[in-house]
């Protein structure tokens, strides 16, 4: 006899479309959001970090993390679990969290660079890790220039206030990170992989770019990018 455990079913509410309606049943039948919930993260994407950490071994206490794209804070939760000050930001509202000092604020805006330098106080960061998702449109290749240009500056960002051998961390989509990109990375990194966590949805078709080890850059290449 199976002991696999009943499915929660959702029915069709009136005015609920279908697609909420899956969601719902997915969510309600997804272990990772239970297991947050029995766990006190703030949601499932905690153990995607979780995870990632398990496999590379990154975090430790006494680091300085920026979280980009933070809200609503499961990132920065299992960080601050190892003691590293963290900054964080994120276009939506996000409940303080002991160790984390957070804005309101859109990572593409112009000023949001130089506040996340403020905010760092003149120190250098030991890991940029960012799980900014845009909004999509349902066009394949528009969604992906959108994707790229959040992962470019991220990456941009990362590159101005890293310590050496830092780490870099993006979510990407369809097939990751351009050749472009890439090949940027492997020039200013040690070491650069995809990973997907098991925590993140076999249909998905989201990763996790890894760049460990920078080997920091100086203030020319950095000016000869943004020019």
């Amino acid at each position: 006899m199976s002991r696999n455990k009943a499915k929660t079913r959702v029915r069709s509410a009136r005015g609920r479309k279908n697609s909420s309606t899956r969601w719902l049943q997915r969510q309600l039948n997804d272990p990772y959001v239970n297991r947050a919930q029995k766990e006190g993260y703030r949601g499932r994407a905690a153990f995607k970090l979780v995870e990632m950490n398990e496999k590379l071994n990154f975090l430790r206490p006494d680091m300085t993390i920026v979280d980009l794209g933070s809200a609503p804070g499961g990132w920065s939760q299992v960080a601050a679990q190892y003691g590293a000050k963290i900054v964080a930001i994120d276009l939506l509202e996000m409940d303080e969290l002991a160790g984390v000092d957070f804005v309101q604020m859109d990572f593409m805006d112009d000023a949001a660079p130089d506040k996340l330098k403020d905010m760092l106080g003149g120190q250098k960061a030991d890991v940029v890790m960012s799980d900014i998702a845009p909004n999509t449109m349902g066009h394949k290749q528009t969604d992906h220039l959108r994707i790229m240009a959040v992962v470019e500056a991220a990456y941009m960002f990362a590159c101005e206030v890293l310590k050496p051998e830092g780490i870099f961390i993006a979510k990407v989509f369809q097939g990751g990170a351009q050749n472009t990109l890439l090949s940027e990375m492997k020039r200013d990194f040690k070491v650069t992989r995809h990973i997907k966590p098991p925590a993140s949805r076999k249909d998905s078709s989201e990763q996790y770019l890894v760049a460990t080890g920078f080997r920091g850059r100086d203030d020319d290449e950095l000016s000869d990018e943004a020019t």
